[in-house]
């Protein structure tokens, strides 16, 4: 079985190119597997992926390539349909609603046409209007399951595939270092101000544990700046990006997480791979679909956000109240950290990998 997996990059920093790059590594092991990235603005993936999967672009910008047709999003679309229409493969994968919308113009139909999706379109029109072209629809949660099941009532069976880990084996925390970790891109959405102040509480009370935060992004300087202001530039560290995050995960004895209504969330899953409890807001769908409060981590009460988008300083304290509890108890701690990985088994490549050829089977 040859497999195609459509991203709109393959080479960027997202938890979404990750999954989806283990997911074509963990196929390519039984099937011909390749990764279309519409645009190529990197010499390599940010992301590992395995030397068994083929690596093709729509588009190449990166700097000194020549570029055959104009430049521009007409172009970049035009390039598209060119390689949706000339598809040899027997399964398509897409990565978003835009190329789910693509995929279902374009693509022969005796290819099986599947939209991986993690959050709603944000233009649904043509996603109600062309997905019934589609075979399915699969998401990374049941939450989002529902969702589209009512977005495209009618339409395409919607099913539910959960994310996968890389390959292990797994680094696994000792957890004996006094480090809280963090990760992913520095954007609004992340909410990492809210993990910075919070911990500006913790500083406070045990000031011999560290706050790490990896990735980068918009953000970079107004974080900054509020560490400084707030006086923690000996508690919170910038560790700049890495396509190792959970060997850095490793590193820590909790992982937190104060995203604002995340709908993907690998790097809860990269934690928990790695053995460390997870703190979260249980309003963000990501960590609520995978953390278990006395399990394998902490869900924290989201707060009622006012207009002005800031939380209040009796939510900063709950945050870092839940924080301290994990700090204090180290016996907890550990207790939680065998429930994270137990949790990662479920979403270890091989066993994602099987789930996906289960479905496509039944597809076909």
């Amino acid at each position: 079985m040859k497999v195609s997996l459509v991203l709109p990059s393959a080479y960027s920093m997202r938890g979404d190119v990750r999954a989806t790059l283990n997911l074509a590594s963990a196929l390519a092991r039984r099937h011909e597997v390749e990764v279309i990235s519409v645009r190529r603005q990197k010499e390599k993936p940010f992301f590992p992926v395995g030397s068994n999967v083929t690596m093709r672009s729509v588009v190449d910008v990166r700097p000194g390539v020549r570029h055959l047709l104009p430049r521009g999003q007409v172009r970049t679309e035009v390039a598209l349909w060119r390689v949706l229409r000339g598809l040899k493969c027997d399964v398509l994968i897409t990565t978003r609603p835009a190329l789910g919308v693509q995929a279902a113009r374009h693509a022969p139909r005796e290819v099986l046409r599947i939209a991986r999706e993690w959050a709603r379109p944000a233009v649904p029109a043509p996603v109600k209007r062309l997905y019934p072209r589609l075979n399915a629809v699969v998401t990374a949660t049941e939450s989002a399951q529902e969702e589209w099941t009512r977005l495209l009532e009618g339409g395409p069976a919607v099913h539910s595939v959960q994310d996968a880990l890389p390959a292990g084996p797994w680094a696994r925390s000792r957890m004996d270092n006094r480090i809280v970790a963090a990760g992913g891109r520095w954007v609004p959405a992340k909410a990492y101000d809210r993990l910075i102040k919070a911990f500006a509480i913790v500083a406070d009370k045990r000031p011999d544990w560290r706050l790490r935060l990896y990735g980068g992004g918009p953000e970079e300087r107004r974080l900054r700046t509020l560490v400084r202001e707030l006086d923690l530039h000996n508690h919170v560290y910038f560790m700049g990006t890495t396509p190792d995050l959970a060997g850095e995960f490793a590193k820590a004895s909790i992982v937190a997480n104060t995203s604002r209504g995340e709908d993907q969330s690998m790097t809860v899953l990269e934690a928990m791979g790695c053995g460390v409890p997870v703190v979260a807001f249980e309003g963000a769908r990501g960590p609520t679909e995978f953390v278990a409060t006395g399990y394998n981590g902490v869900l924290v009460p989201e707060p009622d956000m006012p207009e002005s988008g800031t939380m209040s300083e009796a939510d900063l304290q709950l945050f870092a109240a839940a924080l301290l509890a994990l700090i204090d108890d180290e016996r907890r701690r550990r207790s939680l950290a065998a429930g994270a990985l137990d949790t990662a088994l479920r979403h270890s490549a091989d066993e994602v990998a099987e789930q996906w050829e289960k479905l496509i089977t039944e597809l076909r």
